[in-house]
C-alpha cells in the first residue's frame, strides 16, 4: 500500500513524493442524532476501514461531521509506517485537546496502525484520547464508547485470524459516486524488514470472493463506475472455503479460488464497470493475473509493483523475496502480455547499510524499466520490525534526503516521457469531475492511470469519453473529444 502524504503534480498522483497523507474527511451524512467526525491517514485501506466504521457507528445512532467543533466523537485512523505519520497525529491531537476542554463530553479515539503499535501505551502518552481499537476491532466500537461513557478509557487491539469485515456494507465517505474501494484481503505475512504492517494488521486472510462480487455489483448498479480491489498483496489473495492458505496442500491450492478467478467474477458483471487493484508484490504476482488483465478491457492496464530498491542485496536485507533478476522478470512478463501496461512502483532510499553502489543500482533499474510514476521516500526506522532488531539505521538523513531527490529528479523524467507517448492517441476516460484548473474542464483517468483534461460539454461524472490527447503537462495528457 501507499501511505504518504500526496504532493500533486498538476491534475493527478503521478511522480509523488510521499511523506504522510493528508486527512481525509468524511462528508456528512444524514442518520442519528450523535455526531462522529472521522479523519483518516495512511493507505487505502485505512480509507476503506473508515467507511467500515462509519457503517458499524451509522447503524448505532451516530451521523458523521466535517466539523470536529460539533462532534460528540472524535475517531482518527492512523497510519504506522513511518514516525512523520504518527507524529501529525500526535499533533493533530493536541489541537482536539483545545475542544475537548471546551466540551468535557466529547469523546477522542485512536484508531489502526498506530492504535494497534502502541496499544494502551497510547492512553498513557496522550491523556485526551479514551479509546483505543486496532484494525481487527471494529466491530467492539460500540461497546467501547459505552465503557467511556461510564467514566472508563477503552481499549481493543487484539488481532484476528478471520476478520475480513465481509457482512459490513462500508459506508462511502467523501465518495465522487464513480470509484470506489472494495477490501479483498486484510494483513500481510510477508515480513519485509523495513514494514510494521505484519504486527500492526496481523496475518494474512482472504475474504469469501461471494461476498465481495455482491459488494461490486451493488456499487455498480448504485452508479459506481469503477471499483480497486484492495490489500497488501491481492496477488496472494486464495479462497477454499475459509480455510487458511497456509493450512492447504499443493493441490488444494491448485483448485482453491484465485486472484486472477475473483479479478475475472469481478470484470464480468458488467463491461461498464472498470477495475483495478493494489498492491502487487513481484513474488507473487503470477502470468495468470497478467493474462486476465489482456483478456478482459476492463481491467486497467495497470500494474502498481512495488521494487524498493534495484539491488539484489538490498532487496535480501529488506526480506523482499526477490532479486534485482527476478524483479526485471516481472516486468518483462507484463510488457509482453500487457504491452501498452502502466506500471507503477514504490521506492525507499538511505535503507539499512545502503552504499553508492546499491543507491546507483537503483537508479539504473530505473532507467531500464522507465515506471510512469513511483512513490518515493526516505527509510525510517520503525520499532519492532526486523530491520530495527537485526540492522543499524546508519545511513544520515541528509544523504537518504540527498538520494531521495536523485531518485525523484530521475522519475519525474521518465514520468513526462511516459505521459507524452499518450500524445496523439484516443484514450477512453471514465469522467471523475471537474478538473481542478478550470470549471470549463472535466478530468478522468485512462486505462494506464493517467489523468486526461478536457472540454467538459455536456458530460457529467460516470461518463465514458473518448479524448484525443493533444498535449501534455508532466504528468497529464490534455485532450479534445472525439
Amino acid at each position: 500500500m501507499n501511505p504518504y502524504e500526496n504532493k500533486v503534480i498538476d491534475e493527478s498522483r503521478q511522480g509523488e513524493v510521499l511523506e504522510i497523507l493528508k486527512p481525509v474527511l468524511s462528508e456528512p451524512t444524514q442518520a442519528g442524532t450523535k455526531k462522529m467526525f472521522l479523519e483518516s491517514y495512511g493507505c487505502a485501506m485505512n480509507f476503506s476501514d473508515s467507511e467500515i466504521v462509519a457503517s458499524i457507528l451509522t447503524g448505532k445512532g451516530y451521523s458523521t461531521t466535517k466539523d470536529f467543533h460539533e462532534a460528540d466523537l472524535i475517531l482518527l485512523n492512523t497510519c504506522a509506517i513511518r514516525d512523520n505519520a504518527e507524529l501529525r497525529v500526535r499533533g493533530r491531537l493536541k489541537e482536539y485537546n483545545i475542544a475537548k476542554r471546551k466540551n468535557p463530553k466529547l469523546m477522542i479515539g485512536v484508531l489502526g496502525c498506530m492504535a494497534e503499535r502502541l496499544k494502551s501505551k497510547l492512553l498513557e502518552e496522550e491523556k485526551i484520547v479514551d479509546i483505543v481499537v486496532g484494525p481487527d476491532s471494529y466491530r467492539d466500537l460500540p461497546n467501547l464508547i459505552e465503557s467511556v461513557e461510564g467514566g472508563q478509557k477503552a481499549v481493543n487491539v487484539l488481532l484476528s485470524l478471520e476478520e475480513t469485515y465481509a457482512d459490513i456494507s462500508p459506508v462511502r465517505l467523501d465518495s465522487n459516486g464513480v470509484t470506489a474501494f472494495i477490501s479483498i484481503t486484510r494483513g500481510c505475512d510477508n515480513m519485509c524488514s523495513f514494514c510494521v504492517v505484519p504486527f500492526t494488521r496481523g496475518r494474512e486472510r482472504s475474504r469469501d470472493p461471494e461476498s465481495i462480487i455482491v459488494e461490486a455489483k451493488n456499487l455498480f448498479e448504485q452508479g459506481y463506475r469503477e471499483v480497486t480491489l484492495l490489500g497488501q498483496n491481492v496477488d496472494s489473495y486464495l479462497w477454499a472455503n475459509g480455510k487458511a492458505k497456509k493450512e492447504l496442500s499443493f493441490e488444494e491450492k491448485g483448485k482453491a479460488f484465485s486472484f486472477s478467478n475473483l479479478l475475472e467474477e469481478v470484470a464480468t458483471i458488467s463491461s461498464d464497470l472498470r477495475v483495478r487493484f493494489s498492491t502487487s508484490n513481484p513474488q507473487d504476482m503470477t502470468d495468470d493475473v497478467l493474462y486476465s488483465i489482456a483478456k478482459f478491457e476492463n481491467i486497467c492496464n495497470y500494474v502498481h509493483l512495488p521494487v524498493q530498491s534495484g539491488n539484489t542485496e538490498m532487496l535480501t536485507r529488506m526480506n523482499r523475496g526477490y532479486s534485482r533478476e527476478k524483479y526485471l522478470e516481472r516486468i518483462a512478463a507484463i510488457n509482453r502480455i500487457i504491452p501498452d501496461c502502466g506500471i507503477s512502483t514504490d521506492v525507499i532510499t538511505g535503507f539499512c547499510g545502503e552504499t553508492e553502489q546499491e543507491h546507483a543500482d537503483t537508479l539504473s533499474l530505473m532507467n531500464e524499466v522507465r515506471f510512469d510514476f513511483a512513490y518515493m521516500f526516505a527509510y525510517s526506522e520503525r520499532p519492532g520490525t526486523m530491520a530495527e532488531k537485526k540492522y543499524t539505521d546508519d545511513i544520515p538523513e541528509a544523504l537518504k534526503k540527498t538520494r531521495l531527490q536523485e531518485v525523484i529528479a530521475l522519475q519525474q523524467k521518465h514520468s513526462a516521457e511516459r505521459t507524452k507517448r499518450g500524445v496523439g492517441k484516443v484514450h477512453r476516460v471514465l469522467v471523475e469531475g471537474v478538473s481542478k484548473k478550470s470549471t470549463e474542464r472535466l478530468y478522468g483517468r485512462n486505462s494506464q492511470n493517467t489523468v486526461v483534461v478536457f472540454p467538459k460539454e455536456n458530460f457529467k461524472k460516470g461518463d465514458y469519453v473518448n479524448v484525443l490527447a493533444k498535449e501534455c503537462t508532466l504528468a497529464t495528457l490534455i485532450g479534445e473529444v472525439v
